[in-house]
């Protein structure tokens, strides 16, 4: 494995942080207005997802030498990264584990764990989207 990839992919994987604050934002002061919470935090999952999806096509795809096994660190990294980052901020912020453990059943409409497999994901797509 390239180091070099993991420590190229930090930077990306840290720009999916304003991302997602300004998906929150548009959830809440934008996409509430017209559905229901749960309509909106299921869109708003959806967004989250194809929006990681992009940058990292975009960003990724650019990083040389980038191997399947490359990807698959990366995707370890970032899937832990993201868990990490969540449980970190929702505890800081005063939530329960047992809050944060609910965003990932998707019937409560809750779309992070698809946000998860996709940060997981996007690698792979990266590294697919360059061999073209």
């Amino acid at each position: 494995m390239h180091l070099c990839s993991l420590f190229v992919s930090l930077p990306i994987w840290i720009s999916f942080i304003p991302v997602a604050i300004l998906n929150g934002g548009f959830r809440d002061y934008v996409l509430v207005k017209f559905l229901l919470d749960k309509c909106a935090l299921a869109v708003s999952g959806i967004i989250l997802s194809i929006s990681i999806l992009l940058v990292a096509k975009i960003l990724l795809s650019r990083v040389k030498k980038l191997s399947r096994t490359d990807c698959l660190v990366i995707s370890f990294v970032w899937i832990l990264l993201t868990v990490l980052f969540e449980f970190g901020m929702g505890l800081a912020t005063g939530s329960s584990v047992c809050e944060l453990l609910k965003a990932y059943n998707p019937s409560s409409g809750n779309l992070w764990l698809l946000v998860v497999v996709a940060t997981g994901a996007a690698p792979f797509l990266a590294l697919k989207s360059r061999n073209k």
